[in-house]
């Protein structure tokens, strides 16, 4: 069974960067794909991106491309996978939750849908605010 934790939220200003990891444990490969959503108050779930495990290629929602890299550690720090975000804006405001699932889509606007994602961390929480 896939766990993960992710770590790293917290209060940042507008126009800073902060960076999350999601660390997966009881497992040995740990996803084929590795990702990220956020959810802000009153909003649906969003996707934000995500990294392929064979390649390390990866996918952004439109909204934070160019804004946020998503890697994964070396070596045996492979099983975490990082969220680097920068020039945040108070619209970034939201819960992360990481992501993995085992099942590869060759249409990424698949992976978009939360509900293909089999495994899902328990947030963390990042608010932009001067």
């Amino acid at each position: 069974q896939v766990r993960l934790a992710e770590s790293g939220g917290g209060l940042e200003r507008p126009g800073g960067s902060l960076r999350l990891s999601c660390v997966a444990s009881g497992c040995t490969f740990c996803g084929t794909v590795r990702g990220w959503f956020r959810q802000a108050p009153g909003k649906e779930r969003e996707f934000v991106g995500l990294i392929r495990s064979s390649d390390d290629s990866t996918e952004y929602a439109d909204s934070v491309k160019d804004r946020f890299i998503i890697s994964r550690g070396r070596g045996y720090d492979r099983k975490t996978v990082y969220l680097q975000m920068s020039n945040l804006s108070p619209e970034d405001t939201a819960v992360y939750t990481c992501t993995a699932e085992d099942i590869y889509y060759r249409n990424v606007s698949t992976y978009t849908q939360p509900i293909v994602w089999t495994f899902w961390g328990q947030g963390t929480q990042v608010t932009v605010s001067s």
